[in-house]
């Protein structure tokens, strides 16, 4: 594994991750654990292979006002995070594993990191009524442990519109609060990239087939 320290977003960030399965988007094969993958999984190892034979990220892409509302918001609720807990959060940078890696949205000392979710209210209040952190994004932070070896991950919602004192949620997991998960990602992982190998295989084969 390679650290990178390079800025999130960043046309060095695209670069790295281009062709490799992300933390972000380990959900996506997870779903069906023990089954046969899913559309969504094949989707996004079709997505992969293409951008290893072609070199460069996919021409799609995804972007909506949440994921905007996001961008703008994180650096606040980074600042807030760090006077809460009196620490300095640095910059997440690239965990490089060659076929898949993660981008945490920041580190902590030596063993912990931070995903940062911005959110409606109505997100927020969910998460708050829940007493854990959004489900949605178990396999992230899972991943997040898994690719970085850290010891920790705090899951942080962020909402402006609620009153100060809970505009920030913070829920921290310890690595042994998902040693089941780190398991059963690591296996499915295996498995999904060989689908990744798979389909590009049959691209490359129909590709000298034309030639």
């Amino acid at each position: 594994m390679k650290w990178h320290d390079v800025p999130q977003n960043s046309d060095a960030w695209q670069d790295l991750r281009c062709g490799k399965a992300t933390a972000s988007n380990f959900a996506t094969f997870m779903a069906n654990d023990g089954k046969a993958f899913g559309d969504p999984a094949k989707r996004y190892a079709l997505q992969l292979a293409l951008e290893q034979i072609n070199g460069k990220k996919a021409e799609h892409s995804f972007r909506n006002d949440d994921m905007d509302r996001g961008h703008e918001q994180e650096p606040v609720a980074r600042m807030l995070y760090e006077d809460e807990r009196f620490i300095t959060v640095d910059n997440g940078g690239f965990f490089d594993w060659g076929e898949y890696g993660d981008s945490p949205d920041g580190l902590v000392g030596s063993d912990g990191v931070v995903e940062i979710k911005s959110v409606i209210a109505s997100v927020h209040y969910a998460t708050l009524q829940r007493g854990s952190f959004d489900p949605s994004y178990r396999w992230q932070l899972v991943g997040h442990l898994d690719c970085s070896g850290r010891d920790w991950v705090d899951f942080i919602s962020y909402c402006s519109d609620f009153p100060e004192e809970r505009q920030l949620i913070v829920y921290r997991s310890d690595r042994d609060d998902f040693k089941e998960e780190l398991k059963r990602l690591q296996d499915r992982r295996e498995q999904f990239l060989k689908l990744v190998h798979e389909t590009r295989q049959i691209i490359e084969s129909s590709m000298q087939d034309a030639a």
